[in-house]
């Protein structure tokens, strides 16, 4: 994702008056596009395909568990003499 399509989102926002927006791709943005987005007035969040995906599994929306792991660790108090 170019700088442009931030450029257009910047200028969405300012029409509404709005003073924070979130762009969400599930690609990637270009460094041009980051910079643009972190120079200007308006704040924009920027969440990259990787970003999105890490989201969706921290707060389980739209994926579901394979499997699970249990780990487990020796208790030294069990062996330790009474």
């Amino acid at each position: 994702m170019g700088r442009p399509e931030i450029q257009r989102f910047a200028g969405a926002l300012q029409g509404q008056r709005a003073k924070k927006g979130i762009f969400i791709t599930s690609s990637l943005f270009t460094k041009e596009a980051r910079s643009y987005a972190s120079n200007i007035e308006s704040k924009i969040v920027l969440i990259d395909g990787d970003t999105l995906a890490e989201l969706m599994i921290d707060y389980g929306v739209g994926v579901s568990s394979v499997a699970s792991y249990e780990v487990e660790r020796v208790d030294t108090d069990y062996f330790s003499d009474q």
